[in-house]
């Protein structure tokens, strides 16, 4: 056996040891960008091999953790790809205003900057009280983090601008408060946000939804889960509502895309079609 042989049954073994132990299953995500997610955290962690770090990991929570914020990726920002929510604002938003009550479902929220975009722009949409935002991530120290509001105010130079190129009506410093090195987000924000641990490779769906956004979560995923978590979505929209794709990812050639037309294909904004009568 070679040695790259013996590293994948080590990462193997590891995979199906975390999978009975924590309940997470990474077996089904992308091989390539997992080994190497795996490979830098074990260069950082002082152990030699995987079946070295494996017995502590499985044993020591605290050290899973740090595993697992390796193998994650918690990249997000608020109003990321600003033209984005622009397209929401101005394709999605009027049919939303049609319901009385409107239910969103932002999977793989990462640390919560989008789910956050959403309640701003719903509220400069008009949509106070009529709206309710479930932000969900597999990481569940993520979403503790991201139910406090709570950013680095250097960052806010660039929420600022992207808040603007999305098309914001307001003043997006009307939205926090400064304190020290940090701004946070205002009450009224976060009121409107249900922050929740789900995983989307094992876990249910998570009730009727009339949005649903899952950007750049399945582009870590072999075929099989890509199609799981569709059917899972899908399952979550009512007819005449809308799934929001990350810019890789696509409804093509997928077996529930005979069920949606593209509202605005270069963001991958589908909308759900109305069954036949």
């Amino acid at each position: 056996m070679t040695g790259d042989e013996l590293i994948d049954l080590e990462i193997q073994l590891l995979l199906k040891g975390i999978c009975q132990v924590y309940g997470y299953d990474f077996r089904e995500y992308s091989e390539a960008s997992l080994r190497r997610r795996l490979t830098r955290w074990l260069s950082a962690s002082g152990f030699a091999t995987f079946s070295l770090a494996q017995s502590q990991l499985l044993r020591d929570r605290a050290l899973f953790c740090t595993l697992l914020r390796g193998i994650m990726v918690n990249v997000s920002d608020m109003f990321r790809d600003p033209f984005f929510f622009k397209a929401i604002r101005e394709q999605v938003v009027p049919y939303l205003k049609t319901y009385p009550f409107v239910k969103i479902w932002h999977a793989g929220c990462a640390s919560g900057e989008e789910a956050y975009s959403m309640a701003i722009l719903l509220l400069e949409e008009g949509l106070k009280g009529r709206f309710r935002i479930y932000a969900t991530d597999i990481n569940e120290e993520v979403i503790r983090k991201a139910g406090e509001g709570i950013y680095p105010l250097q960052e806010l130079q660039r929420f600022t601008r992207n808040y603007q190129q999305a098309g914001g009506s307001g003043s997006f410093s009307d939205y926090y408060t400064a304190r020290y090195d940090h701004a946070v987000l205002h009450s009224s924000l976060r009121d409107t946000i249900v922050f929740a641990a789900h995983n989307l490779a094992v876990d249910a769906d998570f009730g009727v939804m009339n949005l649903i956004l899952c950007r750049n979560v399945m582009i870590y995923f072999k075929q099989p889960l890509k199609e799981r978590v569709l059917g899972l979505l899908d399952s979550s929209l009512v007819p005449g509502g809308f799934l929001c794709l990350g810019t890789k990812e696509s409804l093509d050639h997928r077996k529930i895309s005979d069920r949606y037309e593209a509202v605005t294909p270069q963001m991958q904004i589908y909308r759900k079609r109305y069954a036949k009568k």
